[in-house]
């Protein structure tokens, strides 16, 4: 049996798993990770290097902060600000959804959601509002926003990289033609209808982490409350500023983590405590399946078979719905960033046998990479929550394939317009 084979049925494996959660997801993504291995479709250093991804150590380094944000009762205090202004769920569900957004546009999408999961959460503790139906519209803001400019997301990036290499390349804000009204779409969405299908805390499973204890502010001396505020407000600006500094997101994250500690802001059991453990199994373990996917060829394998369905000839509306149909499906269980860098050489070579308009084809594929909304392992900002959430796979599904179905809709009006595949 071939590794893309094996590959396919762990994969098939994984989503029936992800589905019944008769096991916790993490479990499942730690033996799919672990049969990789013992059937030979990856080495055991290419399995495990997930653990070590620099994605795991930002969520390690934001846990840290986040809980030192949260744990000292600063996060409920600008919590607090916030619940002066959106005096209901949905007008908050819409602010945190439109902050997200527009931030996620500048700064990367899972850096976003790393900096605003304590800040939401401090929103929720103070408004009452349970933190379940405040946490998905976040990450999915922030999948949304990333489409904004060129910097939002990596996908964006290697998209970019690929068609420089043929002298071509997109402008700054060239995804916003099609992300702006996603995006609007999107929290228009969730201020109407979408907010019902969110969870409710009721069927929240709680984790053991320093967000599920309620902060006790009064017993906290108020230069720890600042510290930690000052503190998270450098570690923003330094993922801001990091092409200028030269200083990567995860490297920013562990310095703030670590002056925390360094200046008793946070002892270091508290720092521990921060660490959601189940996150980074479920994300370190799925990752070894992502690389399978790239690199025994199965990824590739399904893509080309999906799109040879199209004929030789396919009309320019039918091209354009099955690439992003297949970018949006790989995207919900490879990483975003993994699916468009397997899918991007793949469209070149169909706009190069078809004439088709580069740019129109890697629109369509960035664009669908990024409607990670249905699992918790799409993007490495749903993982983060699964755990502060009380999340499972099924509250994913509910609440993002609607929001898929949404993206569908608008991209397929938009893009023919601004990215016809055969321009005239």
């Amino acid at each position: 049996m071939s590794s893309a084979v094996i590959t396919l049925i762990f994969l098939v494996f994984a989503v029936v798993m992800f589905v019944w959660e008769k096991l916790p997801l993490a479990l499942t993504s730690m033996i799919v990770c672990i049969g990789l291995v013992l059937t030979g479709v990856l080495e055991p250093a290419a399995a495990f290097s997930g653990f070590v991804d620099t994605n795991v150590i930002l969520f390690v380094a934001m846990f840290i902060v986040g809980g030192a944000f949260f744990e000292t009762g600063m996060a409920d205090r600008v919590g607090g600000l916030v619940t002066k202004f959106a005096k209901s769920e949905r007008q908050t569900i819409v602010a945190v959804m439109l902050v997200t957004g527009l931030m996620s546009g500048f700064l990367s999408n899972t850096g976003t959601a790393a900096v605003l999961i304590p800040v939401v959460i401090g929103i929720a503790s103070k408004s009452g509002y349970s933190r379940s139906r405040l946490l998905l519209p976040l990450v999915f803001a922030a999948a949304m926003g990333g489409n904004l400019s060129l910097i939002g997301a990596p996908g964006n990036m290697i998209a970019q990289s690929a068609l420089q290499s043929i002298g071509l390349e997109f402008g700054f804000f060239e995804y916003a033609c099609t992300g702006l009204p996603l995006l609007i779409c999107g929290i228009v969405y969730f201020a109407l209808f979408g907010y019902k299908l969110l969870p409710d805390a009721s069927k929240c499973v709680p984790s053991d982490t320093i967000f599920d204890e309620k902060p006790q502010d009064k017993d906290v001396p108020a230069w720890k409350q600042w510290a930690s505020l000052i503190i998270l407000v450098l570690t923003v600006l330094a993922m801001i500023f990091e092409d200028f500094i030269g200083i990567p997101l995860y490297v920013s994250g562990c310095i703030g983590a670590i002056l925390l500690v360094l200046t008793g802001v946070m002892t270091e059991k508290q720092a521990y405590k921060s660490i959601d453990m189940q996150t980074i199994f479920l994300f370190g373990g799925t990752l070894a399946l992502a690389e399978a996917l790239e690199t025994s060829g199965a990824g590739a394998m399904v893509a080309d078979a999906i799109i040879g369905l199209c004929g030789s000839n396919p009309s320019p509306l039918v091209l354009t719905f099955v690439i992003f149909m297949v970018a949006c499906v790989l995207t919900n269980f490879m990483s975003n960033t993994a699916t468009t860098a397997l899918l991007v050489p793949i469209a070149l070579s169909i706009a190069t046998e078809l004439g088709a308009d580069p740019k129109a084809v890697l629109m369509a594929t960035v664009i669908g990479g990024s409607c990670a909304y249905a699992t918790p392992i799409g993007m490495p900002a749903n993982t983060m929550v699964i755990g502060a959430g009380g999340y499972r796979f099924m509250d994913y599904v509910k609440a993002g394939l609607p929001l898929i179905a949404i993206a569908i809709i608008v991209n397929m009006i938009l893009l023919p317009i601004f990215f016809p595949f055969f321009p005239g």
